[in-house]
C-alpha cells in the first residue's frame, strides 16, 4: 500500500517574541496559516523495518540529518512497530526559507507513517511527538491556521482567514533562525499584535490583517540582509496590500486581494529575485 501526502509551507501573519526561557528557547506567539505551495511525500511500508528517504533533489541530506528521516525513526520507536518505511521527498518549498518546508515535512511523515503503520495515534499525540523535532513540526501536524503559544509547540486552532493570494520571493540567501534568536535584545520584546492578529482572522477581516502584520524579528534580520529589505520595497512598491517576511526569513510574503493587480507584482519581482511564488491561503483545508 502506498500514501501519498502533502506537506504545505507556512507563514507567519504575526510574530512576537515575548522573552528568553530558562530551557534556552525563546517564548514566542505567533498566528500561522499554510499555503497552497506544498511538497509530497510518497510512502511505502517495508518488511525489513528500515527507513530509507530519497530527495528529489539530490543537494539536499536523506540520511539521519533530514527531519522527515528523524520523525519516522521518532514515530517507529513510539509506536513500537517493526515495520519500516520508504520515503520519496518531492520539494517544492524552497530550503531554509522561513516557510517550515523541512518541519512540514516531518509532520507530513508522522501523519502519512500513522496510518501506513496503522499505529492510531491522534493528531495531539502526533503534535507532541512533533514538538521533539523542532518548533513549527506541532502547527504543521495540525495544519490549517492557528495561534501559537510556549516555543510554538502550543497550538489552538482558530478559523480559516478571508481568501486571497500570496506572492512568496525568496531572495539567494541564507539565514539561520538560531543565530536570529541570539541577536534578540531585550528592547526588540514584543508581546501585542499576535492578539490583534488573531482577532482579526477571528473577525474575518482582511484589511484588519493587511494592517496588523507584525514580525518582531524583521528588526533583526533585515539590517543584515539587506536585500530582504530591498524585496520587502519592491513588493510595496508594486502595488501588494501588505508584506512581512515570514519566521526568521529570509522570504518575505505580500498579500493580495485582487488577481488583477497579481500579476503586476509577480512580475516585477520576477525580474528581482529568481523565486517567486503565486498561491493561495489554504486555511483550514487540509490536503
Amino acid at each position: 500500500m502506498k500514501q501519498s501526502i502533502k506537506a504545505p509551507a507556512k507563514i507567519n501573519l504575526s510574530l512576537d517574541v515575548l522573552g528568553k526561557r530558562s530551557d534556552g528557547y525563546h517564548e514566542v506567539k505567533m498566528v500561522m496559516t499554510q499555503v497552497d505551495l506544498s511538497d509530497r511525500l510518497d510512502m511505502e511500508p517495508r518488511e525489513d523495518g528500515l527507513i530509507h528517504v530519497e530527495m528529489s533533489e539530490g543537494s539536499l541530506p536523506a540520511d539521519s540529518r533530514n527531519l522527515a528521516h528523524q520523525a519516522a525513526v521518532l514515530l517507529k520507536q513510539h509506536g513500537g512497530t517493526k515495520m519500516g518505511a520508504s520515503i520519496y521527498i518531492y520539494k517544492n518549498i524552497p530550503v531554509a526559507a522561513g516557510l517550515a518546508g523541512g518541519s512540514s515535512d516531518a509532520a507530513a511523515a508522522l501523519r502519512g507513517l500513522n496510518e501506513l503503520w496503522k499505529l492510531g495515534l491522534s493528531l495531539s499525540e502526533l503534535a507532541e511527538l512533533g514538538a521533539e523535532l523542532g518548533s513549527d513540526v506541532p502547527f504543521c501536524v495540525h495544519g490549517g491556521t492557528a495561534l501559537a503559544t510556549g516555543r510554538g509547540e502550543c497550538i489552538e486552532k482558530i478559523p480559516e482567514p478571508p481568501s486571497c493570494w500570496v506572492v512568496l520571493a525568496k531572495p539567494p540567501v541564507g539565514v539561520s533562525t538560531g543565530d536570529i534568536y541570539k541577536r534578540m535584545r531585550t528592547e526588540d520584546i514584543s508581546s501585542t499584535s499576535a492578539d490583534t492578529m488573531s482577532a482579526a482572522v477571528r473577525d474575518y477581516n482582511y484589511n484588519a490583517i493587511c494592517r496588523s502584520l507584525h514580525n518582531a524579528l524583521e528588526q533583526v534580520t533585515l539590517p543584515m540582509y539587506p536585500e530582504i529589505r530591498q524585496i520587502k520595497e519592491r513588493m510595496r512598491a508594486s502595488g501588494v496590500d501588505a508584506a512581512l517576511m515570514s519566521g526568521s526569513g529570509p522570504t518575505v510574503f505580500g498579500l493580495v486581494k485582487k488577481e488583477a493587480k497579481l500579476h503586476r507584482v509577480y512580475n516585477a519581482l520576477r525580474g528581482f529575485c529568481d523565486q517567486v511564488y503565486a498561491v493561495r491561503l489554504l486555511g483550514e483545508k487540509q490536503p
